[in-house]
């Protein structure tokens, strides 16, 4: 079975959040979410918490598309627009580098052609 699809069968909390993953392979993923109302925060925007999600999901579907088991070590993100509810966020992540057990990803959150976020993570492959 395709290691990405083996460990997206028990990710319930990408399941629960409405994440679909478009594509995954070779390092690449690209995940959607849309914004549903439960994910909006006191100032009428899309929380920072579920911005950051789709884009783990994209990222942890690239660095576990090469097979591995491989989980993150670090993670940041910049917020660079609000989301708002009913966007459709598309996360895009592309592997820069692998060194050892180690990677590092830089995934780009997008409504359309907008950027909303840009996130980095380091990746580590189990033993």
């Amino acid at each position: 079975m395709d290691p990405v699809a083996r460990m997206l069968d028990d990710d319930d909390a990408s399941r629960a959040l409405g994440i679909g993953v478009v594509e995954a392979a070779d390092g690449k993923a690209t995940a959607r979410m849309q914004v549903r109302a439960d994910m909006v925060n006191g100032h009428g925007t899309a929380h920072g918490a579920f911005v950051f999600a789709v884009a783990d999901t994209a990222f942890a579907c690239a660095c576990n598309s090469h097979g591995p088991v491989t989980v993150a070590a670090a993670a940041d993100i910049t917020f660079v627009a609000p989301a708002l509810l009913g966007d459709l966020l598309e996360a895009r992540a592309e592997e820069r580098t692998r060194f050892g057990r180690s990677g590092i990803y830089d995934v780009t959150v997008r409504r359309g052609d907008e950027v909303i976020a840009e996130f980095r993570g380091t990746s580590r492959t189990l033993r």
